[in-house]
């Protein structure tokens, strides 16, 4: 799917929706994924190639190396885009951060899958007591 990306063409072969980072298919990019692929249909369930091609092209067209993320140690690592900081344990869903290292021709790592997750406050309220203190109270 990263070779095919290549291939295209932004405003030709997909329009690029920047405040939603997603990307659009038009039917010519359709039809010229269809025939690079040598597949009569991208969206058929049994062989679902669309999810790949998604990825692969947001992966060219929206996220760009040493702005959204850097390679370091052989490895794709997410910068903040509010702080600058660079966040090395975390990756992007739905098959995008393998979209990227695909892109940059570092080995792909397996998808990694949320099982859970919980806010700090509903994670103490899981307690039955709680207790604080403070560091700027007036002593007697």
């Amino acid at each position: 799917a990263a070779e095919v990306a290549e291939y295209l063409e932004v405003n030709v072969h997909f329009k690029v929706d920047e405040k939603n980072r997603n990307i659009i298919l038009t039917e010519q990019g359709t039809a010229q994924i269809e025939k690079i692929l040598q597949v009569e249909d991208l969206y058929n369930p049994n062989d679902p190639w669309i999810p790949y091609i998604l990825s692969a092209v947001k992966a060219t067209a929206l996220f760009f190396r040493n702005v959204h993320y850097i390679v370091q140690n052989n490895q794709i690592v997410i910068v903040d885009e509010f702080t600058g900081r660079i966040m090395p344990d975390r990756r992007w869903n739905e098959g995008l951060h393998q979209a990227v290292e695909a892109k940059e021709g570092v080995p792909i790592r397996q998808n990694t899958e949320t099982a859970a997750s919980i806010t700090y406050q509903n994670f103490f309220l899981l307690y039955p007591k709680l207790s604080g203190m403070t560091g700027t109270a007036k002593t007697s």
